[in-house]
């Protein structure tokens, strides 16, 4: 079975749930249309129409691939809100996936201001993949610390953790509002964020966790092309490639996807394609069949691992 491991879906209650809330996190309807609202980026327009789930379905043949996985975006902060108001988006979002077609899967995601392992451990047992998490809550090692208990939830059921562009939910207030282009907290925070998590995880995240598996989205924004420059500044490159990390090529095309094959190797890759922020490029993609089979077949076989048996135990 080809999957996508990387996909985000306006389910209706999520954007209904969104629509109550007075403050970011929101949705706001402007005419037809929506925009999202949040603490430090401008608004963006979201297509809800667009992702209907059968018109969503329909587009995964188009894509080339037979399943998605859906995540929770933590680029919207829901993870840092308070308990109470964190617990009725996750659950709206629960309630989106779980009307969705045979052929998506889920994400987990989790509130981070009290971390809950039990509800964590109860969502892997309802079905979902593994735990999705904001890069920023894995760019320290305080932030290890505190999301310690889910990772060891995962670990202890053989799920991946899926590491996704995300402010920190512990940072206090967001940055005041810059006008910036659309596209410039994508090519910057987001990018940086990933490194920053990359980063932590190989420093000192391994060591907690040697069985844990991590999937990056974007590539992590590159971070293991830096691997000459961790060296020369005596960074920890013993082994240079974690089987146990793998990296999702959203949003990028062939040259960064093929420096990465140079780099980490074809096993560590998977295709996501982040719809419906980004449009995939078309199957096979760049690299060819054969890539495009590893990406999308065998490379997330062993990603998600033993998932069924351990949630089934």
């Amino acid at each position: 079975m080809r999957i996508d491991v990387h996909q985000h879906l306006w389910s209706e209650p999520l954007v209904a749930a969104l629509a109550r809330r007075e403050s970011t996190p929101c949705v706001r309807r402007e005419g037809q249309a929506w925009r999202l609202h949040l603490p430090a980026e401008q608004p963006w327009r979201i297509d809800v129409a667009g992702d209907e789930p059968g018109h969503r379905a329909n587009l995964l043949a188009l894509d080339g691939v037979d399943g998605a996985l859906v995540a929770l975006s933590t680029a919207l902060g829901i993870e840092a809100l308070a308990p109470d108001a964190a617990a009725g988006l996750l659950d709206a979002y629960e309630q989106g996936v779980a009307g969705l077609p045979r052929e998506f899967g889920w994400w987990a995601s989790a509130a981070l201001t009290e971390i809950d392992a039990a509800a964590v451990d109860a969502a892997l047992a309802r079905g979902a993949a593994g735990l999705c998490l904001p890069s920023a809550a894995l760019a320290s090692r305080f932030g290890l610390d505190r999301v310690g208990p889910l990772l060891e939830v995962l670990e202890r059921r053989g799920a991946p953790l899926f590491v996704h562009p995300g402010p920190d939910p512990w940072g206090g207030a967001a940055r005041a509002i810059e006008r910036r282009p659309e596209w410039w907290p994508a090519m910057t925070d987001y990018i940086a964020g990933m490194n920053e998590a990359w980063h932590n995880v190989v420093a000192h995240g391994r060591r907690a966790h040697p069985r844990l598996r991590v999937v990056f989205a974007m590539l992590a924004g590159g971070a293991p092309l830096h691997l000459e420059r961790l060296a020369a500044r005596g960074g920890p490159v013993d082994q240079p490639v974690d089987r146990g990390c793998f990296y999702d090529t959203s949003s990028y095309g062939a040259r960064m996807i093929d420096a990465m094959v140079r780099v980490v190797g074809i096993d560590q890759l998977v295709h996501g394609s982040d719809r419906p922020v980004a449009a995939p490029f078309p199957a096979p993609g760049p690299l060819g069949d054969a890539a495009w089979r590893a990406m999308t077949e065998t490379n997330p076989g062993r990603m998600l691992g033993r998932v069924a048996e351990a949630a089934a135990a």
